[in-house]
Parts: C-alpha cells; sequence; structure tokens
C-alpha cells in the first residue's frame, strides 16, 4: 500500500528535475531554429498565364510602336504644312516682285527705242570712248528691278513635299520656277553683251542696243505676263495652307 502511494506520488526532487529538463529542451537553439524555419512555397502555372503574359508585351511593344507611328505622322504633317505655307509666302512676294519688275522693263524698252531713235541719246549710253552709262539711260535701276527668291522652293525639295501634292500642283511650281530662273539669266546674258570688247565700238551702237532690247524680250519682258498668271494659279493651289 505504501509503495502505491510512493509511485504515484513522487518526491519534490524528481517534479524540480523534471521541469528543469522541460525547460532546457524549450529553450534549446535547436528547437528555436525549428520553430523559425518557413515552410517553401512553390506556385504551379499553367499555360494559360505564359500565354497571357506573352499577350500582353506583345501588345505593349505594338502600341508603343503605333503611338511612335502616330507621332511622327503627326509631325511630318505639320512640316508639311509649315513648309507649302513658307513657299505660298514666297509665291506671293516673287509676284509681286515681277509685276514691278515687268513695268520696269517695259520702260526699259521704251528708253531703248528712243536710243535707237536718238543718237544723241544713244551716246550717252555708251559715250565715243566706249565707256557705259546704264544707270543714267536707259536701266535706271540695273538690268534687274528685283530679285526672284527660290529659297523656300529649294526647303521644299530638301523635305521632299511634292510627294504630298498632286502632280499638276508639282508641275505648275517647277513651271514657275523654271521661268524664274530665266528672267534672271537675263541679267548675266545682258551683261555678256555689254561687256563684250565689240559692243564698246562706237560704229557698233546701234547693234549693241538691238542686243540688249532682243535680250529683254528674250528672257524677261515677253515671258513675264505667263509667268504672273502661273503664280496666281499656284497661290490658289497652296491657298489652303
Amino acid at each position: 500500500m505504501d509503495e502505491t502511494l510512493k509511485e504515484e506520488n513522487p518526491s519534490p526532487a524528481t517534479k524540480e528535475q523534471s521541469s528543469s529538463e522541460a525547460i532546457t529542451n524549450e529553450g534549446s537553439p535547436l528547437k528555436a531554429q525549428k520553430k523559425k524555419e518557413l515552410p517553401e512555397v512553390s506556385v504551379v502555372r499553367n499555360w494559360k498565364e505564359y500565354l497571357g503574359e506573352s499577350l500582353l508585351i506583345i501588345f505593349s511593344v505594338v502600341l508603343a510602336l503605333g503611338l511612335t507611328e502616330v507621332i511622327n505622322n503627326i509631325n511630318e504633317e505639320r512640316r508639311t504644312k509649315e513648309v507649302l505655307h513658307q513657299l505660298k509666302e514666297e509665291l506671293i512676294t516673287n509676284k509681286q516682285a515681277e509685276e514691278e519688275q515687268y513695268a520696269y522693263h517695259l520702260q526699259v524698252l521704251k528708253n531703248i527705242d528712243s536710243a535707237l531713235r536718238r543718237s544723241e541719246f544713244a551716246k550717252k549710253f555708251i559715250n565715243d570712248s566706249g565707256e557705259i552709262d546704264l544707270t543714267n539711260t536707259i536701266a535706271p535701276h540695273g538690268v534687274l528691278r528685283h530679285d526672284l527668291n527660290d529659297v523656300a522652293w529649294q526647303v521644299a525639295k530638301q523635305n521632299n513635299i511634292f510627294s504630298k501634292i498632286d502632280l499638276s500642283t508639282y508641275s505648275l511650281l517647277t513651271d514657275i520656277y523654271a521661268n524664274q530662273q530665266r528672267i534672271t539669266n537675263s541679267e548675266q546674258e545682258i551683261g555678256h553683251v555689254l561687256l563684250s570688247f565689240e559692243s564698246r565700238k562706237p560704229e557698233n551702237l546701234r547693234t549693241t542696243l538691238i542686243l540688249v532690247r532682243d535680250n529683254y524680250h528674250g528672257w524677261a519682258v515677253d515671258r513675264a505676263p505667263n509667268l504672273l498668271n502661273l503664280y496666281q494659279k499656284a497661290i490658289d493651289k497652296l491657298a489652303k495652307y
């Protein structure tokens, strides 16, 4: 009976020993490490998720390219309008200059006719010493009254603007600037006549006046009316710019 009671009621020393072992086991590094370790989680993805991500990347790239193309087209259209506007303004300016120049050249021709009729006036143009006085006789403002510009035309060609306009407009502009250049060339052609040795001889005075007159007609005066009409047509075609 007493032995049974002893087994059921262990001694205080035995209890303390059991408590100490429990504390030691709970506070050991191995136990703490096991508590801190987290379980590894692996995500399993199916083919639909991979396909969705791939489509999203493709869509992003296509969208970026599309936006870039749109922006480039907007900038190109704006540049085209700007260049064509400058071209129209140049045509307006050249038309005004050629109107004045045409009237001036008609007066020059009248002065040449006067020199052909009046020998004393002709001798003021080229005297017996072969000296020329152009500005005080037949052409007071020189061979040309104005320069006809082609800066905007050159810029338009460099920017390939003509791929944005119709063929008839391009042909019209080409004709205009070709005729402009011919009128500008009149200064060089008449200069060749006046600067030649033969033109300075008194006996060739009448021939020199006739050659100058013919060069004015051929290079400038006779083509001016048509050029003025072409100017107006081109300005009307470019009116929206």
